[in-house]
């Protein structure tokens, strides 16, 4: 063959006609030489089965789990559990295996030998429920005979379900011891804060925020009754001066006549200054309407018409020298007896007057102090109420928590069901003999191509009118056909040797 020939569809097949037998041979003994290699490489079984995730037996809106996170995590975290160095040497030990290599192996080797041979794969959901849980997992164990394969299957898929067991329950105890202990933190805590609060309740009664409004209506209530008594204690003191000025004018009587009371006109009129004085005064901080300012009118008016009758008696009265001194009268031990009771109602009005001064003073200045109080106030209850919060909620952590120990313990919480037992393999998975035969009949193919790709790269022969014009660069003219010579003819044809002028050639190209 010309190096770097074009070949065609005909020339692969007018090589595969020629160089059959060279492909066709190692095809056949690869194969059956594959095949033989299977029959005495050692059987290995595998054993299957499928465990399922099940929900919980009580739905989620009544009872929460304790438990969260992702399925394949905790999968994955009870796999290096379970497939752990303790574990495996306990099944190494109980099955008896590896017998064999057990003076050639460390424990070490045997141990991550048999972890090779267990495969834990989770079973995937379909994507038309777009289920983001995660339904079960199969568990595959390899093993060089069939029973040893699904004891061990069977073992590691127990294991399997107690450490979910285990797990569960472990976990929502946990937690639930967890949230106890921060139950009776926060209780202390809530103590502290209740006991700080009552405290300061006790300390500033009376001042509190809450109690402002009715501070502000006894401060109201206590002015009023300020006020009346002050009126009150001014009617009094001018009814003193009244009496007293009565007291001290002496009373009179005629030696001739009848005895009889006569009234200085001056001492009249200085009463009628005083209720004039008062009436002003009222008259500034009340109406006319006011039942204290139309009072003072009508005693004034009395006045007025009192002093108008005694003014014509008085100026016809004898001279003084001609009057005598009447000292025990009637009307003077009535004058004495109203001055002594007017005496005590002004002493009982000051002292309730100053007693009601002082309880104003006192609300004032637990007015005052309100705004102080009620920032503190403000941030003692807003702590307090920061720790009640705390503390319901913890509460009911604690009892949806005591709930959920309780499912696990009942084992009707999330819970791992065997959907097929461990099987029991009927034909080794390895070594797959058939499989064995075709990949020896495949490379056998593959090295007889291989064979005639170098045979056809090292053959100079020409076959076709293609090959020639390829050699000399000029068209052929013609191709002599090829004739059945004598014997002794092809033996001197093939004593020239190969490398003379093919015979073939009928002229050359001018």
């Amino acid at each position: 063959m010309v190096i770097q020939r074009e070949l065609t569809l005909d020339d692969y097949i007018a090589i595969l006609r020629r160089r059959a037998w060279i492909i066709v041979v190692p095809a056949i003994v690869f194969a059956i030489g594959a095949y033989t290699i299977s029959l005495f490489l050692a059987s290995r079984y595998t054993s299957q089965t499928v465990v399922l995730v099940e929900e919980p037996a009580v739905p989620e809106s009544l009872v929460k789990p304790v438990i969260g996170g992702d399925a394949n995590q905790r999968l994955a975290t009870m796999q290096e559990q379970i497939l752990s160095r303790t574990r495996l040497q306990q099944i190494i030990e109980k099955f008896n295996l590896y017998t064999d290599e057990t003076r050639r192996k460390s424990m070490e080797d045997l141990v991550a030998q048999l972890r090779k041979s267990i495969t834990v794969s989770p079973v995937r959901a379909m994507a038309e429920t777009r289920a983001s849980g995660l339904p079960g997992f199969t568990v595959s164990v390899v093993a060089s005979e069939a029973y040893t394969a699904q004891q061990i299957c069977t073992e590691i898929t127990s294991f399997f379900m107690q450490q979910n067991v285990l797990i569960r329950e472990r976990r929502a105890e946990d937690t639930t011891q967890f949230i106890t202990k921060q139950l009776a933190e926060s209780k202390r805590k809530l103590d502290e804060q209740d006991s700080r609060l009552a405290a300061f309740q006790r300390r500033y009664m009376g001042e509190l925020p809450d109690q402002m409004q009715t501070n502000f209506s006894l401060l109201t209530g206590l002015s009023s009754q300020l006020e009346a008594t002050s009126q009150a204690l001014n009617r009094a003191q001018q009814d003193k001066i009244f009496v007293q000025s009565a007291l001290d004018q002496p009373v009179t009587a005629k030696t001739a006549a009848a005895p009889s009371i006569v009234t200085d006109p001056d001492l009249l009129q200085k009463q009628l200054g005083i209720l004039q004085g008062q009436l002003a005064a009222l008259q500034a901080q009340y109406t006319e309407a006011h039942p204290d300012v139309r009072r003072l009118k009508k005693d004034i008016a009395q006045l007025q018409r009192k002093i108008d009758e005694e003014a014509p008696s008085h100026s016809a009265q004898p001279a003084p020298a001609a009057e005598v001194l009447v000292t025990d009268a009637p009307r003077i031990q009535q004058l004495r007896a109203q001055l002594y009771q007017i005496n005590r109602t002004i002493q009982d009005k000051t002292a309730e007057q100053s007693r009601i001064q002082q309880q104003i003073s006192k609300l004032q200045g637990k007015l005052q102090l309100t705004p102080a109080i009620a920032q503190e106030y403000k941030a003692l209850t807003r702590d307090y109420q920061t720790a009640v919060n705390v503390y319901n909620d913890l509460l009911k952590k604690q009892s949806d928590s005591e709930m959920a120990t309780d499912l696990e313990r009942r084992q009707q919480g999330e819970q791992f069901r065997v959907l097929d037992p461990p099987s029991l393999p009927q034909k080794p998975t390895y070594p797959n003999r058939p499989f064995f035969g075709v990949a020896g009949f495949m490379g056998g193919l593959a090295f007889g191509l291989a064979i005639v790709f170098v045979i056809e790269a090292q053959d100079t022969t020409f076959r076709t009118e293609r090959d020639v014009e390829r050699l000399l660069k000029l068209p052929a003219l013609a191709m002599v056909p090829l004739l059945n010579a004598p014997k002794a003819s092809n033996n001197r044809a093939q004593s020239a040797g190969p490398h003379s002028p093919p015979p073939v050639m009928s002229g050359t190209a001018s």
